[in-house]
């Protein structure tokens, strides 16, 4: 009768676990994508090749990061004139959530910031 009754907080328990995981390892591929984005953006000053370097640097990730959801500023590195300046690249993902049990999902952003021409 007690185990009746305990049960469904152990099993809302392990399902908030096991969402608060995902979301984290999601949190953390956002990160090193964004990072390897921004590397490829400060480097070579080509944002189709830094959101390119983003999409692959997290390939696990379902649904898969889309262009739309990765923003570049400025939109590109000045080339002359100006020293330290930097380029931020942020990418926004709406993380679905395992079970429909905590709502639908919950927005994950992943950011990276690097100097210019490296």
């Amino acid at each position: 009768m007690e185990f009746a009754f305990i049960m469904p907080l152990l099993i809302v328990l392990v399902l908030g676990i096991a969402e608060f995981g995902r979301a984290f390892q999601v949190s953390g591929t956002l990160s090193a994508a964004a990072r390897e984005g921004v590397r490829v953006m400060a480097l070579q000053n080509d944002p189709a090749a830094a959101r390119a370097a983003v999409r692959n640097a997290a390939p696990a990730l379902d649904p898969a990061v889309t262009d739309a959801q990765i923003t570049i500023t400025p939109a590109s590195c000045p080339t002359t004139g100006t020293t330290n300046t930097t380029v931020r690249l942020s990418v926004t993902y709406p993380m679905p959530f395992l079970t429909s049990f905590f709502g639908s999902g919950v927005d994950l952003t992943g950011t990276g910031v690097m100097r210019c021409n490296g």
